[in-house]
């Protein structure tokens, strides 16, 4: 894949998005991907939707911060403003394809259910867990999301490995934002 040194454009932000689970070899189910932020300018991405949620998505970020579809969700007042923004259910279709096809470079994840949930809902919701053979109730809340994204940050270090994750064919520096302002609320620093 060309390196167009977008790397150090979007401080190595992540997006982190739920999908329909897909099972690349036998037993080995993939529900939840991750890709650099980057890779929202790919070339095969819908644009100018791509740009839009790149630039809502990397802007204030910490290097090396992974943000779930959820987070964003949420900033962009509980997904009011998507509208404003772009489609996101194309623009993650178009990523998946993009995974599926190898046009650039992600984490594949395996989440469980819980954990799964945890990084689906926002920062600051709870997951509730029925047992019934103990008929007990189980709370998981924004701790337990804290260390589900921990883990994804390690296991991306480790995939990283001497190697960011690319993006593949991007679009130019400049690509089309439409120019339009949506306010959208910031997140937590």
């Amino acid at each position: 894949m060309p390196d167009h040194g977008f790397e150090q454009s979007t401080s190595g932000v992540y997006l982190l998005f739920a999908h329909e689970a897909y099972y690349p070899t036998p037993g080995q189910e993939i529900n939840t991907s991750l890709v650099a932020a980057a890779t929202l300018l790919h070339l095969r991405v819908r644009q100018p939707d791509g740009t839009r949620i790149h630039e809502r998505l990397t802007r204030g970020r910490r290097p090396g911060e992974i943000v779930p579809l959820a987070t964003l969700t949420h900033e962009l007042d509980g997904g009011r403003l998507w509208p404003q923004v772009g489609d996101w259910q194309a623009v993650t279709a178009d990523l998946l394809q993009l995974i599926h096809d190898h046009a650039c470079d992600a984490l594949g994840l395996g989440l469980s259910p819980i954990a799964r949930a945890l990084v689906c809902t926002g920062s600051h919701s709870e997951v509730r867990a029925y047992d019934p053979t103990t008929e007990c109730e189980q709370v998981f809340g924004p701790a337990d999301r804290i260390e589900v994204l921990v883990e994804i940050g390690r296991q991306l270090a480790r995939a990283e490995a001497g190697r960011p994750l690319g993006p593949g064919d991007i679009l130019p520096p400049g690509g089309d934002t439409a120019g339009e302002e949506i306010f959208y609320l910031p997140h937590p620093q």
